[in-house]
């Protein structure tokens, strides 16, 4: 029954009200088709008018400030003028929105391995995506990477657990904010839950052929970590396991994300999930029956599928569904709506207010810093690096100045993404062809490429020339056509381009007239994201061929894989002089590669994924269960070409002396340890100090190392650093049979050292007593 306050206002508007109270008044005056719309998310490029007043929608994402105004203004013609929720894919960066910071990809940010750090990027863009009206994103990703196929690992944050966890709490803390009720908080979402990177052949959404120990052992504790710490929202991803659809698997909804993790915030299904099930994985003959098996597996949000409007209410007629089946999901969406205090105040975009906050100085001087942490140098042969020995200072232009020029370098960047701007933005980011209001992406000026960052901050007397070299693919219509059967355009197909003999001889005619040169190279969007798994990891196009014209030259040649995966790279780029791994380094990234080459910054970036030989030894990573015959391919070996955690620093430092200082523990106790890190080299390092544990017998088969814990030192040139290492035997943990996490007691080593590489490892035992 409708109450009121006395003077008429009814209770649901009543801001000092509960929460709770306000939505079961708000539910007890709503029609059936006025809860269903509620529950639809629709793509804010339709039909406004007939979305919101006719279908009664409760979200929209893909919208612009402009027709975002149109929106609201369409909600107050509404009977309950039931404010939106908007959302956006504000993936590294307010993604679609012109002018807007855009940092490094997922996957770079990865690679700083700072949770901080991860933490200020997620609230800029929470800022900047507030000022716009935007009050959810579809972020952050905490799908674990092990097939390197798969298109979109640039969206994660590798391929550990642990390391996951770490980074996306601190996304949601940025997103999230002091509380929803702060106006620049967004919702965060965890996505996609859960196992949806784990598919067959790395081919996008298909089945993943997890058992739940697996998915317990290690793709869920990222997703209970956030459930349990206030992640607003959660994302279903678009696979099925055991060939039940992950949006109405009853078990990992019900059983254990709102049962053992007690998690009671909102589930919404990735785009057109519930439509899938009829018109692709055809599990439910139509929309009716799609709609009332979304809404019985616990649902509340459902992007994008049109139809579940008309099918939701014909699910009802034919009893296949109740009314009340619907007021659950309604009062979550509702309550989001109370939090974050919508009634009041939509939160319409407030450009004029804020506006300039919206890819600010200060904003870009965050970007710049997550830049320089996400490089990852791999290789330095012969102090290649930094160019002419390094610099210390700065001009008054901001050039290189100091030691370090002695004379005058001449430096040929080449390559196709040596000033390829929006490529190196990389995925969900203005021109990625997600969306198409911003046909040419982010402003150029904004954008600092490789080749803009050599010219403006070599020293004056420096000459710094081009070359595009090579090119990397062709996009043609696929034979199925322009469209998906949902109606979303269908990817290009990118067919790789053969080398060019001209365009090599270019880059090789400024190579040989050069002191250093530094080949750009990588994928580009085109082969990156939904739709877009690869079959090769491969260098595609003419790059292998520069690169092999480049290293037959003789100058010293430093190559900049620019790429939004692990790539298999070939021999002219295993043995160059200098070897950097720069992911999609966002708008800064230009800036930021050129300092780490001019020795301006010290590299610190460590890789949060390993680095394939061959696209057939996958998987490479690190934390592979033990067992198996040899320890090698009968034609390959199986040591990954890079792996989880290298990075090269300017600097050296040796590790010695780790020791445990109690050998024995109890479950409730700390290991604690104690290692000391000595610079040798002349130039300061930020150190990744990794600790992972081997349960050295184990009841069931098991990872023969995992990472548990990790602190990051500077050491000082010539110094010498005690660290101190504390981890909680709770973490110490492995899936039993029954799948249970338990700590099993008896012997176990500790591994520290600055990469998951056993060579790179000092090992000491400690041992845990029994109960």
């Amino acid at each position: 029954m409708d109450t009121q306050e006395p003077d008429g206002t009814p209770v649901y508007l009543d801001p000092d009200r509960p929460v709770p109270e306000r939505v079961a008044d708000l539910l007890s005056r709503m029609t059936v088709p006025e809860k269903v719309g509620q529950m639809l998310q629709l793509d804010a490029r339709g039909d406004y008018e007939g979305d919101i007043l006719r279908k009664h929608v409760g979200s929209i994402l893909h919208t612009s400030p402009s027709r975002l105004e149109r929106a609201h203004d369409l909600v107050e013609q509404t009977r309950l003028r039931i404010p939106l929720l908007v959302g956006e894919d504000c993936i590294h960066g307010h993604s679609f929105f012109e002018g807007a910071t855009i940092f490094p990809t997922q996957l770079g940010m990865a690679a700083t391995w700072d949770p901080a750090l991860v933490e200020q990027a997620a609230r800029i863009t929470a800022v900047e995506a507030s000022a716009t009206g935007v009050h959810w994103t579809f972020s952050p990703v905490l799908c674990i990477a092990r097939d390197l196929r798969w298109g979109r690992v640039d969206e994660t944050f590798g391929e550990d657990p642990y390391l996951i966890g770490e980074l996306a709490s601190a996304m949601v803390r940025g997103y999230q904010g002091n509380g929803l009720a702060d106006p620049t908080a967004i919702l965060a979402t965890a996505k996609h839950f859960a196992g949806y990177s784990e598919t067959q052949g790395g081919r996008d959404a298909s089945e993943a052929d997890i058992s739940r120990r697996k998915l317990r052992s290690w793709f869920l504790p990222p997703f209970e970590r956030v459930a349990k710490e206030g992640c607003a929202t959660f994302m279903l991803g678009y696979q099925s396991m055991d060939g039940v659809p992950i949006t109405i698997n009853d078990w990992l909804l019900n059983d254990v994300l709102r049962g053992e993790w007690g998690y009671t915030g909102t589930l919404i299904t990735d785009w057109d999930n519930v439509g899938r099930m009829v018109w692709e994985q055809k599990v439910q003959p139509d929309h009716a029956h799609a709609a009332a098996a979304a809404v019985r597996a616990g649902n509340d949000m459902v992007m994008t599928t049109p139809q579940f409007f008309e099918g939701a209410q014909e699910a009802i007629d034919a009893g296949l569904l109740a009314e009340s089946d619907l007021d659950r999901a309604v009062a979550r969406i509702l309550t989001l709506k109370f939090e974050l205090g919508l009634f009041e105040n939509p939160r319409r975009p407030t450009l004029a207010r804020d506006g300039a906050l919206i890819g600010c100085a200060d904003h870009a001087a965050v970007n710049l810093e997550v830049a320089r942490r996400s490089l990852v140098l791999l290789r330095n042969t012969g102090g290649t690096l930094p160019l002419a020995g390094g610099f210390t200072t700065r001009d008054d232009d901001g050039r290189a100045a100091g030691a370090g020029a002695d004379r005058p370098r001449r430096v040929a960047v080449v390559g196709p993404l040596a000033d390829a701007a929006q490529e190196q933005l990389g995925d969900w980011a203005g021109s990625s062809g997600q969306a198409d209001w911003l046909p040419d992406g982010h402003p150029r000026d904004m954008i600092t490429t490789v080749l803009d960052g050599l010219r403006d901050l070599t020293p004056q007397d420096w000459t710094v020339t081009s070359a595009l070299g090579a090119e990397i693919v062709s996009l043609v219509t696929p034979p199925e056509g322009d469209t998906l059967p949902d109606g979303q355009p269908r990817p290009k197909i990118a067919v790789p381009r053969d080398p060019d003999p001209e365009l090599v001889a270019e880059a090789v005619a400024r190579a040989q007239e050069a002191d250093y040169v530094v080949a750009v190279v990588g994928d580009q969007v085109e082969l990156v994201g939904e739709y877009k798994s690869t079959a090769t990891l491969e260098l595609v196009g003419g790059q292998v061929a520069l690169l092999d014209a480049l290293a037959a030259t003789g100058t010293p040649l430093v190559v900049v894989v620019m790429a939004s995966k692990p790539l298999v790279l070939p021999r002219s780029a295993l043995n160059a002089d200098a070897l950097l791994w720069v992911a999609n380094p966002g708008m800064r990234g230009g800036q930021a590669i050129a300092e780490l080459l001019l020795g301006l910054i010290e590299p610190s970036g460590r890789l949060p994924i390993s680095f394939a030989r061959h696209a057939g030894q996958q998987p490479v990573y690190y934390n592979q269960i033990r067992g198996q015959h040899g320890s090698r391919y009968a034609d390959l070996t199986q040591e990954p070409a890079f792996v989880f955690g290298q990075g090269l620093s300017y600097g050296t430092v040796e590790y010695s002396g780790l020791e445990v200082l109690g050998t024995e523990v109890t479950h409730e106790d700390t290991v604690r340890a104690r290692v000391t890190l000595t610079n040798t080299g002349t130039r300061p390092v930020r150190e990744t100090v990794q600790v992972y544990v081997s349960d050295s017998v184990t009841s069931v088969s098991w990872a023969d190392k995992e990472l548990k814990a990790y602190r990051q030192v500077d050491v000082a040139p010539g110094r010498t650093v005690a660290v101190d290492l504390d981890l909680p035997v709770a973490d110490c943990t492995i899936v039993d049979r029954e799948g249970r996490r338990v700590v099993e007691p008896g012997s176990f080593e500790l591994l520290v050292g600055r990469s998951s590489r056993d060579a790179d490892l000092l090992r000491a035992p400690f041992t845990v007593l029994p109960r």
